[in-house]
């Protein structure tokens, strides 16, 4: 496995998400020696597989079914190879029926977290199931799981 040990991050005594590592491949890099654009999507993937197959996840859950709705990637600095792994936060930001958004922000390596992220992100994610191939509810025990990754 390429990420790193996974964290719930605190912040001010409060839960402010899920905290990861991410490993950048030399491959991640092009040819102004900064991570490509377009892997950086690919990393946020590798991001957010830890939190949705982390050990106490409900058994009838979303590692069974789920899709990217939606995705929007902010770019404010310069990630290089040397950066890694990445530091990697994400959250909550939104439940409804069928889907969740998830908030994530970027950092080197090694930054603290008052640093800047170079990275900031969001995917809405939505509850699938494969059989029929459509969108179905979250369930409690999904909602009550990402209730403990809203900040807040």
């Amino acid at each position: 496995m390429r990420n790193g040990s996974v964290v719930r991050a605190v912040v001010e005594g409060r839960r402010a998400g899920f905290h990861t590592k991410v490993v950048v491949r030399w491959s991640d890099m092009d040819a102004f020696q900064h991570i490509n654009h377009a892997r950086m999507v690919t990393l946020l993937e590798e991001a957010r597989v830890p939190l949705l197959f982390e050990e106490g996840l409900p058994t009838a859950t979303l590692r069974d079914g789920a899709v990217i709705a939606d995705l929007h990637v902010r770019y404010r600095g310069q990630l290089r190879h040397d950066d890694s792994p990445l530091d990697v936060l994400m959250w909550v930001e939104q439940i409804r029926a069928v889907d969740f958004t998830l908030a994530y922000e970027v950092r080197p390596g090694g930054a603290a977290a008052s640093t800047p992220a170079s990275i900031v992100a969001s995917t809405q994610i939505a509850a699938f199931d494969i059989a029929t191939q459509r969108l179905r509810r979250l369930t409690a025990s999904e909602r009550g799981y990402l209730e403990q990754l809203k900040r807040g």
